[in-house]
């Protein structure tokens, strides 16, 4: 089984950048566009004086570039590197989805079997009590949620529960917060008529999964995930063989206040958030884990029509694109052409996050921050470069 690989030499600057470089780097067109790239994000980082990003591209299951900017942990004089992890927020979906699939291939579930057939408690969805809800909410167990309404954020279920404290709490009582939040999830639309993003929707489906396997959900997604595809640097509990690398989260806020604290304090749980939030990788583990999206890994997660199914979309046409735990959208190239992006972005608590590839191909773009808010916008910044590697290949 091969690797996304990184190359051993890194380089450190006094600037704090620690890189790598891989000669499977072969087209100087490429090369033009990842160090414009580069040096707008280091001249952010710079300005943005707060932490750091780490950014790659990839092509298949290999790293052509990656490179650290900044400081992983400023107050110690740690610079961000190729090996430096992060949390990578709602990212961790991707992972829940692909979990799903897996567990649709062995015939644990079917993709459309009601969710009540493993959870029964979501009978107890509740009638809408927030504001999120508009006048005319549909009534709960209007129509039975199905597993792949929430892989596909089409259950129609509010984005968040209507509960204190649901987004709180030690990592192992996560299972109980979601039994918790049911009563308190109500319907925004009815299932299957639009795309209505939930963060509580995709905890309830990695419970389900855990559910209907009888196995710990972040045990499986180590043992089917994590360990066949060689991502040791990929957790839901950061251990002390792992904490050296972690980078330090830094919540800066609009009036230009940084804290540190509560990012710190969601090491050790952040409520029900585990299936939609909770995956901390780094630029390397994420490259692989595309990669294996696309068949491009010598280790095969997931059957060919699997993974067809998770990057087809599964929204209506009249809004975003989503397939299984992965955005979709269509990128017009300077040729007048079109390619497919996929992906995924995150945000938590000190970290953001995004990934995007270009299933054809098999390009792609990773970039983690352990900031919040900056001149980057990971997402502008990653499309903008994963469409000019586009255009250099037409």
């Amino acid at each position: 089984m091969r690797r996304a690989r990184l190359v051993a030499a890194f380089t450190v600057s006094a600037g704090g950048v620690v890189s790598a470089a891989s000669p499977a780097l072969a087209a100087a067109q490429d090369q033009d566009a990842i160090d414009a790239f580069a040096r707008q994000i280091a001249a952010d980082v710079a300005a943005d004086s707060i932490g750091a990003i780490t950014a790659a591209v990839f092509r298949g299951d290999h790293v052509l570039w990656a490179q650290g900017f900044g400081w992983a942990d400023p107050e110690h004089g740690v610079p961000a590197g190729v090996r430096t992890i992060y949390r990578i927020g709602s990212i961790s979906k991707s992972f829940t989805a692909m979990l799903l699939v897996d567990l649709v291939e062995d015939g644990v579930i079917a993709l459309d079997d009601p969710v009540s057939s493993v959870l029964p408690e979501v009978a107890g969805f509740g009638e809408a009590q927030t504001g999120e809800a508009p006048e005319g909410t549909v009534s709960a167990g209007t129509t039975a949620v199905t597993f792949r309404e929430l892989a596909s954020h089409t259950a129609g279920l509010i984005r968040e529960p209507d509960l204190e404290g649901a987004a709180a709490g030690p990592i192992e009582d996560w299972g109980h917060k979601i039994l918790a939040s049911i009563p308190h999830t109500s319907f925004y639309t009815s299932p299957g008529t639009e795309y209505r993003y939930s963060n509580i929707g995709f905890g309830i489906l990695g419970y389900a999964l855990q559910r209907a396997a009888g196995r710990s959900f972040m045990q499986m997604i180590d043992e089917r995930i994590f360990t066949p595809l060689g991502m040791h640097s990929s957790t839901f509990i950061v251990g002390p063989d792992l904490a050296p690398r972690l980078a330090v989260g830094f919540a800066n806020r609009p009036d230009g206040t940084v804290d540190a604290d509560f990012p710190a304090l969601e090491h050790a749980g952040r409520g029900y958030k585990v299936p939609n939030g909770g995956v901390y990788s780094t630029v390397g583990d994420l490259a692989t884990f595309a990669a294996a999206v696309m068949g491009r890994t010598d280790h095969e997660v997931l059957e060919t029509a699997s993974r067809a199914e998770m990057m087809r979309r599964q929204t209506p046409t009249d809004g975003p694109g989503y397939g299984l735990g992965l955005s979709i959208n269509e990128v017009s190239l300077a040729d007048g052409s079109s390619v497919t992006f996929i992906g995924h972005g995150g945000s938590v608590a000190g970290y953001n996050a995004y990934l995007a590839f270009e299933p054809e191909s098999g390009t792609g773009v990773v970039l983690l921050r352990n900031y919040n808010r900056g001149r980057t916008n990971l997402g502008r910044a990653g499309n903008a470069l994963l469409t000019a590697l586009a255009d250099a290949e037409r």
